[in-house]
């Protein structure tokens, strides 16, 4: 992953003149071609997902768009299904996992390379396709890209006469200022996974485990990790991941929130309007490692084309529309993270639309992508979080020594890759 400037003012009406003329071109069909979109997500994501399938109709009436969406979970359990079945929408936004869940050799979606007159994939990096490639097939482009955050209320620390945290015992030093009042960073059982293997990895100098989903970590490394956890716990710096509060923030009941650059904005922006300033601050690292050790990026989400489409011509045209054109690009604006494509990245620039506590994310971001890590699509297993959450409130409560217990969780962490990886 590397930076990405936006392009110049030039640049990007060259870009948008083409793009506006290839979009106003309604080419006369003999019959009407229907195709489906599935997504997941909101209200706000399913309103503004359905006006502009409506807008992409009217530019091309020879094709019609059977939208299907729903929250995640449902949409997760639906879609396992349909992918069996070969029954999933033409066009889909899938998970970044579901690329090695669902086509290992590359063959479980449609190769977009194939579609290139059709869809503009010049607006986007090799980097960033690569996050879609699979034995050498681009089975999906990604929409934004996505990385665990740190966000600081400055307010709170400027209170307490302490500097924002830059390193990890910066955070215990807090704890020990705020005395319980007021906790220094908060965060969701799957933040604190991401938290707590970015201060083992620094620490251990290996990562968590290999791209391909192999236990990299042997039992003394996962002691670390359960004993980094205690200590969190036990000196107040964070409250049980059990009892994270998500509306807390606009409370000042928390000092920080490490959560998901997209998430950024859902949960700050009610703390900034009562009156809190937040601030998007380094990743956490010691002396010995260099910022952005130990963290990772990943696609907040991505598209993808099914491989048993009857129209993918049709489809790729839907594809482009959702991910290039102003059109999805000033209805969609942030909410899915800032956009990749130059095109509508550029859009949202011009257009004074990159702001907010997302944005600053995603700049903080783009500063260490150089050192950020791809994710492995095995690291967010629920089944590695869980386990883990389990052993280290065994080893919190004294009902376990972590010593033993850090023996077991790596059988257990072992066991549950070598079952995802088939």
């Amino acid at each position: 992953m590397k930076h990405r400037l936006l392009m110049t003012a030039a640049a990007a009406a060259l870009l948008f003149t083409t793009a506006c003329s290839d979009q106003q071109v309604i080419t006369p069909h003999e019959e009407q071609v229907n195709i489906t979109l599935s997504w997941w997500g909101n209200d706000q994501r399913n309103e503004y997902t359905i006006a502009a399938v409506k807008l992409f109709e009217k530019l091309h009436p020879e094709i019609k768009v059977k939208c299907n969406y729903s929250e995640w979970s449902g949409y997760q359990a639906r879609s396992d299904v349909q992918m069996v079945s070969g029954t999933e929408a033409d066009v889909m936004q899938i998970n970044y996992a579901w690329i090695e869940q669902y086509s290992p050799d590359g063959k479980g979606f449609y190769d977009i390379q194939q579609l290139s007159d059709h869809v503009d994939l010049s607006n986007f990096t090799e980097d960033e396709l690569s996050y879609g490639m699979q034995e050498g097939s681009l089975n999906a482009v990604p929409i934004a890209l996505n990385t665990q955050s740190v966000y600081i209320n400055k307010t709170i620390y400027d209170r307490y006469g302490l500097d924002v945290p830059q390193t990890w015992e910066d955070f215990f030093d807090a704890a020990k200022v705020m005395y319980g009042e007021v906790y220094p960073v908060a965060m969701t059982s799957k933040s604190s996974w991401f938290f707590i293997t970015a201060y083992a990895e620094q620490v251990c100098g290996k990562q968590f485990m290999t791209m391909n989903g192999e236990l990299n970590f042997e039992a003394e490394d996962i002691q670390v990790m359960l004993e980094f956890y205690r200590r969190l716990i036990e000196e107040k710096v964070m409250p049980q991941v059990e009892y994270f509060e998500r509306l807390a923030p606009e409370d000042g009941i928390y000092a920080g929130i490490v959560a998901w650059l997209s998430d950024g904005s859902s949960y700050c922006d009610r703390a900034v309007r009562n009156g809190y300033e937040y601030i998007v601050t380094d990743y956490p690292a010691d002396a010995a490692s260099k910022v952005g050790d130990g963290w990772y990026a990943k696609p907040a989400t991505m598209y993808a084309i099914s491989k048993n489409t009857d129209h993918p011509e049709e489809s790729a045209m839907l594809l482009d529309f959702l991910l290039n054109s102003t059109e999805m690009a000033d209805l969609q604006r942030i909410e899915k993270g800032i956009p990749l494509s130059d095109a509508a990245q550029t859009y949202l620039a011009e257009s004074d639309l990159l702001k907010g506590m997302q944005y600053e994310a995603f700049e903080k971001m783009n500063e260490y992508s150089e050192d950020l890590a791809v994710i492995s699509p095995y690291f967010e297993n629920e089944e590695l979080i869980a386990a883990f959450r389990d052993a280290s409130n065994a080893v919190l409560y004294d009902k376990a020594d972590s010593t033993e217990k850090a023996e077991e969780l790596r059988n257990t962490f072992a066991e549950i890759l070598a079952e995802a990886r088939g």
